[in-house]
C-alpha cells in the first residue's frame, strides 16, 4: 500500500513520502500563482483552481489568501463561496456541497495525531518523525460555516446546517 493509499484509508502514513511531497510542492506553486492573479481575472482563477482542486463547481468563488495541503483531495460545489484566510488541510477528502457559504478564517482539518506523545512521536529511524492519520470532512448543500469555525477530522455537516 502506498503512503497516499494509507492516508486516504485513514491509516498511519508518512507525510514526508516523496509522492506526497511532490503533491504538496505542486499545490504551493498553484497557490502562489492563484494569489498573484487579479481578482477580476475570472478565467485565470478558474484555470488555476481547477488544476488545484479535485473538483470546482461552476460559480464557486475562493477568496485569497487561501491555503491547503495538497488541493487534489478538495471538491467544492457550485455557487459555493469561501471567504479570506481559510485553511483546508486536505490530508484526506474534503467535500463541500453546492450553495455553501464559508466565512473568513475557517479551518478544515482532516489530519490527526495520537494524543499521547509516546504514540505520536516515532522512534529514530522510522520513515517519518511523527504518526499522522487522516479522516474525511464533508459539508452538505446550502450550509453556512461562520467565520473562525474549526472543523476537525471525520466531521460531517448535514445539508442546510449553520455552524458558528
Amino acid at each position: 500500500m502506498t503512503e497516499e493509499q494509507k492516508m486516504l484509508a485513514g491509516e498511519p502514513y508518512c507525510p514526508r513520502d516523496p509522492d506526497l511531497l511532490d503533491y504538496y510542492h505542486r499545490s504551493r506553486s498553484l497557490l502562489k500563482e492563484f494569489h498573484a492573479l487579479d481578482s477580476r481575472d475570472l478565467t485565470g482563477r478558474a484555470r488555476v483552481l481547477g488544476s488545484l482542486f479535485r473538483y470546482l463547481g461552476e460559480g464557486a468563488w475562493i477568496e485569497a489568501p487561501f491555503a491547503c495541503e495538497y488541493g487534489r483531495y478538495i471538491a467544492i460545489g457550485r455557487n459555493t463561496f469561501v471567504n479570506v484566510n481559510c485553511v483546508f488541510a486536505d490530508n484526506n477528502f474534503i467535500t463541500i456541497g453546492d450553495d455553501v457559504l464559508i466565512g473568513p478564517a475557517v479551518q478544515i482539518y482532516t489530519a490527526g495525531h495520537p494524543l499521547s506523545p509516546e504514540e505520536r512521536v516515532n522512534p529514530p529511524g522510522s520513515p517519518g518523525p511523527y504518526v499522522t492519520t487522516g479522516k474525511p470532512v464533508a459539508i452538505g448543500h446550502k450550509c453556512w460555516i461562520g467565520g473562525g469555525v474549526v472543523l476537525l477530522p471525520g466531521v460531517t455537516v448535514g445539508d442546510g446546517c449553520t455552524i458558528g
